[in-house]
């Protein structure tokens, strides 16, 4: 996202995406974007964040992803929240990815320290929920079962996943098969198979 500067996401009380409702996050995205001098949301697929990891890690997908974003937009400082554990080492792979080097500020918790940054949370976790949406459309009528959130921490999408893969033998749609919780539930599947011999 790039900014004037960030006076107006402050009068506009910005903050970290998962210190909002869904609702507060919604009237937020709207104010973001017409306060954003310009701004890029990159969406990868299930399906392609499983390609990758065949031989990437889940920071050096971030990393690839920052870069992308970095090269489209072209900023001249960019506020990043750091995934790696070492935030400047974080701030060296990002760079290493560029023809041009921008100003870097690399942080753990970005999102609840620079309001940019909260404002890109916001906007990534409404442009989230909007394709988890479109997802709960298409699959909630096969189950007769809400999806949630999506995420492994709500017990509705649990239920939804573990209900899916009863009924139709494999993961629902959209699915990370490189996630921990479906290698888990594939993994209780296949010692479920030896148990019955």
């Amino acid at each position: 996202m790039i900014l004037q500067d960030d006076t107006q996401l402050i009068k506009c009380g910005v903050k970290d995406s998962k210190k909002c409702t869904p609702k507060r996050r919604e009237v937020l995205a709207k104010k973001i974007k017409e306060i954003a001098l310009n701004y890029e949301i990159l969406l990868i697929s299930a399906s392609d964040i499983d390609d990758m990891r065949k031989v990437m890690t889940l920071n050096e997908i971030e990393v690839y992803a920052f870069i992308k974003v970095i090269k489209k937009l072209k900023p001249d400082v960019c506020y990043v929240d750091a995934v790696d554990v070492n935030e400047k080492r974080f701030e060296t792979n990002i760079l290493s990815g560029l023809t041009y080097k921008p100003i870097i500020v690399s942080k753990h918790k970005a999102d609840d320290i620079y309001p940019v940054v909260s404002a890109a949370s916001i906007l990534a976790k409404t442009t989230r929920d909007e394709e988890v949406k479109k997802i709960a459309q298409e699959l909630e009528k096969k189950l007769n079962l809400p999806l949630g959130s999506g995420y492994p921490a709500d017990p509705i999408t649990m239920k939804f996943f573990k209900s899916w893969f009863e009924k139709y033998g494999k993961l629902p749609p959209y699915t990370r098969h490189s996630w921990d919780t479906s290698k888990k539930i594939l993994k209780d599947k296949s010692t479920k198979k030896l148990d019955e011999f």
